[in-house]
């Protein structure tokens, strides 16, 4: 199991190539987890930790299958 720093304080450091491919199954996991719980001291932190699951969706999609529902959007018309 590779070792990824997954403090909500910590993730406003850059999403880059290394800090994705450090991910494993059970650091995606921990930070799904996290976002499912939404339990955050300040909405940026929950925020940080979407951008990081959206860019492992994006980069590395075997990692996030199963949690989809934390990152999809609807369509809306804002009309």
């Amino acid at each position: 199991m590779k070792e990824v720093n997954l403090e909500s304080k910590n993730s406003k450091k850059s999403i880059t190539p290394e800090l994705i491919e450090a991910f494993d199954e059970i650091s995606t996991e921990v930070l799904a987890t996290r976002l499912d719980q939404d339990d955050y001291q300040n909405p940026f932190e929950g925020l940080n930790d979407w951008h990081m699951l959206r860019a492992l969706a994006i980069h590395r999609p075997e990692l996030t299958l199963p949690y989809l529902h934390l990152i999809d959007q609807e369509i809306f018309d804002e009309d």
